[in-house]
């Protein structure tokens, strides 16, 4: 697979993310019985640690993502490029609420896990690719 579809997929992460969290701003609906748009403002990272901490989280996003740019050139692994694009998404998706808003936009609310986004939903899923495929090595 080439590279510029991965980063398409990227863009269309970071879409996905941003147009989920225009319509949900402000809305708190419930939709089944253990899920929920509930609209929270995050100030800080995942399991809202480093509240009110913006120029270090936007410093870290720049960072893991300036590595994450030299892995994708040097790799071709497929497993390994998808979780990179995965990440890229929802770093990005991330970023542009914290440059822009100053916080990051949380929706989704389980009830049994802190209110997440879609941008979050992609970094754990390519955060947990990365690390299966550094745990299995080559056999997958």
């Amino acid at each position: 697979m080439r590279k510029s579809k991965f980063l398409i997929f990227s863009i269309l992460i970071i879409i996905l993310d941003q147009i989920s969290k225009f319509y949900l701003t402000n809305k708190n609906v419930r939709l089944t019985n253990f899920l929920y748009f509930n609209y929270v403002e995050n100030t800080g990272a995942a399991f809202s640690i480093f509240q009110n901490q913006k120029f270090l989280l936007i410093l870290i996003s720049v960072v893991v993502f300036l590595v994450l740019i030299y892995y994708f050139i040097k790799l071709n692994n497929n497993i390994l490029l998808i979780g990179i694009s995965f990440l890229f998404g929802g770093i990005l998706g991330n970023l542009i609420d914290r440059i822009y808003f100053g916080y990051v936009r949380d929706f989704i609310d389980l009830k049994i896990w802190p209110v997440f986004n879609i941008a979050d939903s992609f970094n754990t899923v390519g955060a947990v690719l990365l690390a299966y495929y550094l745990i299995k090595g080559k056999d997958i």
